[in-house]
């Protein structure tokens, strides 16, 4: 990715960025940092990538149009320093669990692409999936540097960027949220 930004630094990557404005929000206040929003859906693509021409263009932003499976030919090994998993499709149905993104074979590909100190935070207002995501994660030896079961209410809160689906259907009930890292030696 190194040869897309004009500055080499930090990478953050959002898998299913829907339209764009969480990826949007954190490029614009963290100049510091490079991001990349991914996303499968060319007609959602093509709104995130409306929507941010209407506004200022950031040069430490990206947008890319693939799927998740295609993170190992896509990204290196260690290249990584921060994933968002913002709202991810719940695949509620037992058989489909190895497409969750917080499923071992994610988490494995997760390991392998995020730098040694690498962190993924992961949004939810799926309880199901949220309490998947927490047995799937411990399973695979991640460590839980934080866990919040109502983010709105929490002294985080203030520090939110929120997605469009987040302040869509927030209304309904709680947004759940955890940040882990690998325990990497």
């Amino acid at each position: 990715y190194h040869d897309i930004f004009e500055i080499n630094q930090p990478l953050y990557i959002e898998i299913g960025m829907g339209k764009g404005d969480f990826i949007y929000q954190n490029a614009l206040k963290h100049p510091e940092n490079n991001y990349i929003g991914i996303e499968k859906f060319p007609s959602v693509l093509a709104a995130a990538i409306n929507k941010i021409n209407k506004n200022q263009s950031l040069p430490n932003l990206k947008l890319m149009h693939f799927d998740a499976i295609e993170l190992e030919n896509v990204f290196e090994n260690g290249e990584i320093d921060h994933l968002f998993l913002n709202f991810s499709d719940p695949w509620p149905k037992k058989r489909h669990a190895k497409r969750r993104l917080t499923s071992s074979a994610f988490l494995d590909v997760y390991r392998r692409l995020l730098k040694k100190d690498g962190v993924i935070e992961f949004k939810t207002d799926n309880r199901g999936l949220f309490e998947y995501s927490l047995q799937s994660v411990t399973e695979n030896n991640y460590h839980l540097d934080y866990v919040s079961l109502d983010l709105h209410n929490s002294p985080e809160a203030n520090d939110n960027i929120m997605t469009e689906y987040e302040r869509k259907f927030s209304v309904n009930g709680p947004i759940y949220k955890m940040i882990i890292s690998d325990c990497k030696e």
